[in-house]
């Protein structure tokens, strides 16, 4: 069963420190509930070498990429990990259900799932960062399509590079959202120096006035 940051979930539904009443608390854990036994979640990672070939420009495999908020992140990396992970066709049915019946479980089972799939991709970073570490290398920060000047654009390099449509089922729309929805692509790079990996979304995001953000 996968769990959740019950506090991500939280602030997700817009509860900035605030305490939620006790029908509040009692629907979460109720949507959380039907989140986990609906649920099928599935996550796939290769590894790819790393050039930088300009300033902010980086050849990874055969996918280049300009990004100065990604070049910083990946600055002295030689590899990196492309990573996916979705929650499965599950959530996005649970949550269309909801939506046509009883909004306000609609926005708890967004913001629960939302929750649930930070934390696979945490499962899977620490996975990698394990692995790493063996070979004396360090995982630097999680970094997603969509973030900063990051094109959300390359949704499809990294799923046709990882070939998730057939191996999780995971699927690219023609305006680069993914689906199932609750899914997530990222680039981890590999770096010899030892840095804090830590989630960078907010951090590096330039949206200061977003009501999502930590």
């Amino acid at each position: 069963m996968i769990s959740f940051d019950r506090g991500e979930a939280l602030r997700y539904m817009g509860y900035h420190g605030a305490v939620p009443d006790a029908a509040v608390a009692e629907s979460l854990e109720r949507c959380a509930a039907e989140l986990q036994a609906a649920v099928q979640p599935k996550s796939i990672s290769a590894r790819f070498p790393l050039s930088f070939t300009g300033e902010n420009t980086m050849q990874i495999g055969d996918l280049t990429v300009t990004s100065a908020n990604l070049a910083r992140n990946l600055r002295g990396c030689t590899e990196v990990y492309l990573m996916a992970a979705t929650l499965g066709i599950g959530a996005d049915r649970l949550i269309a259900r909801a939506s046509a019946v009883r909004m306000s479980d609609a926005v708890i089972l967004q913001a629960v799932a939302a929750a649930m799939i930070e934390t696979c991709c945490d499962e899977v970073n620490d996975a990698l960062r394990r692995t790493a570490e063996q070979e004396g290398l360090y995982c630097r920060p999680r970094f997603s399509p969509g973030y900063g000047d990051f094109s959300i654009e390359h949704q499809r390099d990294f799923s046709r590079l990882l070939d998730t449509p057939r191996k999780i089922g995971l699927t690219v729309t023609e305006s680069c959202l993914l689906a199932p929805i609750k899914s997530v692509t990222a680039v981890i790079g590999l770096s010899p120096e030892k840095q804090d990996c830590h989630r960078k979304g907010c951090e590096e995001c330039g949206k200061t006035d977003c009501n999502f953000r930590r």
